[in-house]
């Protein structure tokens, strides 16, 4: 059997330089996989070639994010809105009328936003440790709901260990009951983007917009239950960011939701891909068709 060849590309969306990876038959259904923080497409390296032997699947890297153009903050409007209107423009150009949407992390609120926007596009949600309930945030959330009340030096400056080297590999193994099944150029990969100039302080911008999203649950609920995507949730239950109360909240309004949880952390892809695939292949052959 010849494996899928994965193409690495970039384009320009309003202004910005966007490097996606795409895969598969154009033609066949559209699988988008939006990435979390602080990774890039290089996070679903392992789940393209899974995917795109029936799908075309296509996962850019977010502006300020992997290959993607870092434009500086005054150049550029570091927000999710901003990412979710980038991403729509990227799908446009590359013909993508409908697509299901994988999210993860930054990608859900992303995706979210963009489903909001467009819910005709949407075929199906995959949301992995992606949050979207209040049931998610515990007290992992403190500094950062300190600095969404005051994004004052002292609480900004409370967050900087979490883009460090420590705070990076911490959101790969914190959760995880065997660390050699996690590949450590994964998190090696991200800490480089996250360690150029002026990185910190755009990202440390885009963890306060963060609370944007938050504010948009409702809206997020809301299309939820007024669409009814068909929706595949994988959590790894072990996740110190985004709990499992998050992911069984999605039951609430998405009550047809298939959930699955893995004995893992936050990028439970890293870890459990063999059992996280097989499950996916099965949810997107029942719920998409050319």
């Amino acid at each position: 059997m010849t494996r899928p060849v994965t193409h690495h590309r970039t384009t320009s969306v309003e202004g910005v330089e966007i490097f996606y990876r795409e895969a598969g038959e154009k033609g066949a259904p559209v699988v988008v996989l939006l990435h979390g923080f602080p990774s890039s497409s290089h996070m679903y390296r392992n789940l393209i070639p899974a995917l795109s032997d029936h799908y075309h699947v296509i996962a850019p890297d977010l502006p300020g994010f992997g290959l993607s153009a870092m434009p500086s903050s005054s150049e550029f409007e570091y927000s999710f809105a901003t990412f979710s209107d980038v991403i729509a423009g990227l799908l446009e150009q590359l013909g993508a009328e409908r697509y299901a949407l994988y999210v993860m992390d930054y990608g859900a609120p992303t995706g979210f936003r963009l489903a909001v926007a467009h819910p005709d596009r949407v075929t199906a949600l995959i949301v992995q440790n992606g949050n979207a309930y209040e049931d998610g945030m515990g007290d992992f959330w403190g500094s950062t709901r300190a600095y969404w009340a005051d994004n004052g030096p002292v609480n900004r400056d409370a967050l900087r260990p979490f883009l460090s080297l420590d705070g990076t590999r911490f959101q790969y193994l914190a959760g995880t009951k065997d660390e050699t099944r996690i590949d450590p150029a994964a998190w090696l990969y991200d800490q480089l983007f996250l360690d150029r100039p002026g990185s910190t302080d755009i990202q440390l911008g885009i963890m306060y917009d963060y609370r944007t999203n938050v504010a948009l649950y409702p809206d997020f609920h809301a299309y939820f239950r007024a669409h009814r995507p068909p929706a595949l949730i994988l959590w790894g239950e072990n996740d110190p960011i985004f709990l499992p109360e998050g992911a069984r909240a999605f039951l609430r309004d998405l009550p047809k939701a298939e959930l699955y949880f893995f004995d893992t952390g936050h990028f439970a892809l890293e870890d459990k891909a063999d059992e996280m695939i097989p499950v996916m292949r099965d949810f997107l052959a029942r719920n998409l068709t050319r």
